[in-house]
């Protein structure tokens, strides 16, 4: 023992020192082999998206996604559809980016949150709005500071407590430092008394005037030439206004995996087998449990609510017969009647609901409505007792009153509970919500109803059925290996191709599928004229009822549009503008000899138009549209002169304003304070939407959601 010992402490520091130089060896052969260009590629696949030049990486954005969705559980959402999925993923993302660009922005201007101040916004004299929200007693809408500091203590033991706590609290410094960086940002500004002077008489004026225009399609676009040195300067000054997302374009064939005529044939035989069993079971409503594809419902229907096809079967309220098979709605059926009985229509009932929750099991909920039922039996109104005590805060406040109700509308055990009772009755039952104690107001008429049990198969295509239609599917996309070879088997065969246009990255439809997000998410990694490949380089997807093959047509990156694909559009810019340039030197030539303005639009072939009551913040113009240029004209011109060319959208201007009405003068200084607090509310957001543009955000979240 003292040699191994002994060999233990003196090898220990030779054995860790092979140990690091091998594995020094290892990172240097994988820093300069295959590997590092391996990490290089598998660090930019898992690169969900970039704030200012950061990037955020997939695994920690769903560690963030997990995160929140505990605090969702501990919140009571016990499930989350994608809807919900999606708003997590949402608010995730925004908060990444917040901190990627406000944190760096606080810590450079020394805004936080100390320790004291976050003490104050918990427990001070006016906590903070998410506090107040979280502790006020939903029963009297008062703020329970009790509340408060028995949570908080909780968090010193209970581990839940204290995470679902830290969240909230990392909300409330969050808040805090918002609400600084705003109010430093909107401190900033100032509105000068020359600049409420502008902005006074810029409003107050409010004109009548008249107006010509020449349109620009009065002038041949063979008058002049639109080079393309011109068309290309023009780009490069613009080149961010024809900035696009990414888009793509997909053409697919789905092959529908429906039921062959064997499917069809084998539910007929399965059905006729399982009659005789139907009919001779003790207990139809189990055995239609156990075999049937849909379950039992357990509800009563009048014989107008029995399906045409039963009612004389049902009439004849034989308990042993079974009536089919016949087929409906993809399905082979069978049907017994369980039992029949009078019923009522409808029932008036009020309720006080007892839910097991983390402090109470479904005894101690048990036991807590045998309590309050004797507490009602010895005099208390039922409906102060549900006030006090029910979960069901939706019928609480009103005594529990749930109305009346028609049979199916409530829970199974809750329903019987409440048909099956008399008036005035109080009854205890429990369902998946909890310990119901049910008082029974009211009873309409009762009427003959049937509880009627039919066993259904679906004819839903077999094993064999889909392989033979994935075959088909593979047969099909090893014979379109390319573009053209796709399209040819298409036209050979007679297929259906359905064709999608500029489909962007989050895009979640595609006509004719259901739920293709999967698809186009490997869109976004495919090639152009290439077929698209799975996660496993596999050419067939699986969507819902079809396997779809399918081709990227056209990849557009994000980015300024390329030249060649917006010539047309700066053609057209440009070829207005040597229009106007043309109009506007015609019209001054006019004004320059005197003439009027009516004189002018008869020599044009035109005619001159009225504009009433416009002034700064007019939106549009009578005759002319949406012409900001024009009003802006008109609201400085002087009264009784032509005025021009005004440049437009549909054409050049000109217009004599014939009568200005000035409005009272707005107090100055209550206009700089007006101006003063609009600045003040768009500082709120504006500064952090000029920071988020300044920052390039790329968003590629598309590749894995």
């Amino acid at each position: 023992m003292a040699a191994i010992q002994y060999l233990r402490e003196k090898a220990g520091v030779f054995v860790a020192g092979l140990i690091g130089l091998s594995l020094f060896i290892f990172v240097i052969s994988d820093f300069f082999g295959g590997g590092r260009s391996a990490r290089i590629r598998q660090r930019k696949y898992y690169e969900i998206g970039q704030v200012a030049g950061e990037r955020i990486m997939y695994q920690d954005y769903e560690q963030r996604i997990q995160s929140l969705q505990e605090i969702y559980k501990l919140s009571g959402t016990t499930s989350f559809d994608e809807a919900t999925l999606e708003s997590i993923r949402e608010q995730v993302w925004q908060q990444m980016i917040r901190e990627r660009i406000l944190d760096k922005k606080f810590n450079r201007l020394g805004i936080g949150v100390s320790t004291e101040e976050l003490d104050e916004l918990v427990l001070g004299v006016n906590p903070h709005p998410i506090v107040t929200q979280l502790f006020t007693d939903r029963q009297t809408g008062i703020f329970n500071r009790s509340f408060l500091i028995n949570f908080l203590k909780a968090t010193e033991t209970d581990e839940t407590a204290r995470k679902y706590w830290l969240f909230f609290e990392n909300e409330i410094i969050n808040d805090r430092a918002n609400t600084k960086f705003n109010n430093l940002i909107g401190k900033g500004l100032y509105v000068t008394s020359k600049q409420a002077d502008f902005e006074s008489n810029l409003l107050s004026p409010t004109v009548d005037f008249s107006y010509l225009v020449k349109n620009y399609s009065m002038v041949p676009d063979t008058a002049f030439k639109v080079t393309a040195k011109e068309i290309e300067n023009y780009y490069n000054t613009h080149k961010e206004s024809y900035r696009r997302t990414a888009q793509r374009d997909i053409e697919y064939v789905a092959f529908d995996i429906v039921p062959s005529e064997d499917d069809y044939r084998q539910a007929e035989e399965w059905i006729n087998r399982i009659k005789e069993e139907f009919a001779s079971t003790d207990d139809p409503a189990q055995f239609i449990n156990t075999t049937s594809d849909t379950r039992h419902t357990g509800y009563y229907n009048t014989i107008n609510e029995i399906p045409d096809t039963l009612r004389e079967f049902v009439r004849k309220e034989n308990r042993k017969e079974v009536f089919g098979p016949w087929f409906e709605n993809g399905s082979y059926k069978l049907a017994r009647l369980i039992d029949a009985g009078d019923r009522p229509d409808s029932v008036h009932v009020r309720h006080i609901l007892i839910s097991p929750r983390e402090n109470i099991t479904l005894q101690k909920a048990r036991e807590i409505a045998d309590s309050l039922v004797k507490v009602i039996k010895s005099g208390t109104p039922f409906e102060t007792v549900a006030r006090n005590n029910s979960d069901d805060q939706g019928s609480a406040t009103i005594g529990g009153d749930l109305g009346w109700f028609r049979e199916g509308v409530m829970i199974l055990p809750f329903n019987n509970a409440c048909f099956t009772g008399n008036k005035g009755e109080i009854k205890v039952v429990e369902t998946t919500f909890g310990v119901h104690i049910i008082e029974i107001l009211d009873l309409s008429k009762k009427v003959r109803k049937y509880n009627v049990g039919i066993i259904e198969r679906k004819v839903v295509p077999g094993t064999l059925t889909t392989q033979k239609i994935y075959a088909e599917a593979s047969r099909f996309a090893g014979s379109a290996s390319t573009y053209d070879k796709f399209n040819k088997v298409i036209a050979d065969e007679k297929l259906n191709k359905r064709v999608a246009t500029n489909v962007t990255p989050q895009q979640k439809t595609l006509p004719g599928l259901n739920n293709p997000r999967y698809l186009i998410m490997s869109l976004f990694q495919a090639q152009p004229g290439s077929i698209i490949l799975d996660a496993n380089q596999q050419a067939i997807f699986e969507i819902d009822d079809k396997f779809v093959v399918a081709y990227c047509t056209r990849a557009i990156e994000e980015g300024p549009a390329p030249l060649s694909e917006v010539e047309n559009d700066i053609r057209y810019i440009l070829v207005r503008d040597k229009k106007a340039e043309i109009i506007s030197e015609e019209l001054k030539n006019h004004i320059k000899s005197g003439k009027t303005l009516e004189d002018i639009a008869a020599l044009l072939g035109t005619q001159v138009m009225e504009a009433r009551q416009i002034n700064f913040n007019s939106y549009t113009v009578p005759g002319a549209g949406v012409e900001p240029a024009l009003v802006a004209a008109a609201t400085v011109s002087k009264e009784g002169t032509v005025s021009g060319p005004v440049k437009g959208n549909n054409g050049v201007y000109l217009l004599k304003v014939n009568n200005i009405t000035k409005t009272s003068d707005e107090d100055l200084k209550l206009l700089r304070d007006r101006l003063s607090l609009t600045y003040r509310m768009r500082g709120t957001y504006e500064a952090y939407d000029a920071l988020k543009k300044s920052a390039v955000i790329v968003d590629k979240r598309y590749k894995f959601y």
